[in-house]
Parts: structure tokens; C-alpha cells; sequence
């Protein structure tokens, strides 16, 4: 389910976080670390995106650039 950690690893961990951090801290927590992994997507995303577009914009010239050339023939 989660790479190598099965449940019994998980529900391990889960109590050893309540102890540590208490029930009061432990919804705060999982709410920040939420959106920590949503602003990385979000970053992750854009970077993707704006390396993705000046090649797909390259590729669109060169695919014109023959298209005129094929019509000047």
C-alpha cells in the first residue's frame, strides 16, 4: 500500500507519534504536512509546465517552418 511500509508499520508509527506529539498536535500536524505535499505538487507542476511548454512551442515552429517550406517547393 505504501511502498515497503505495510499496516502494521503504519499503525506503529501512528502510536508512536500520538505519545510523542499528543491528540491535541497530531490534526495540526497532518493538516501542515498536507499542505506542504500540495505546495511541492504545485512546484513540482509548474516546473514541469514551464519546461514542457518552450519545447512543445519549439516543435510547433519547426512543424510550420516545414510546412512552409514543403509549400514553396
Amino acid at each position: 500500500m505504501f511502498g515497503k511500509f505495510g499496516a502494521t508499520e503504519l499503525i506503529l508509527i501512528l502510536c508512536i507519534a500520538l505519545v510523542i506529539f499528543g491528540p491535541s498536535k497530531l490534526p495540526q500536524m497532518g493538516k501542515a504536512m498536507g499542505q506542504t505535499i500540495k505546495e511541492f505538487r504545485k512546484g513540482c507542476n509548474e516546473m514541469t509546465k514551464g519546461v514542457q511548454d518552450p519545447l512543445k512551442d519549439a516543435e510547433k515552429d519547426a512543424t510550420s517552418d516545414a510546412k512552409k517550406e514543403e509549400k514553396a517547393e
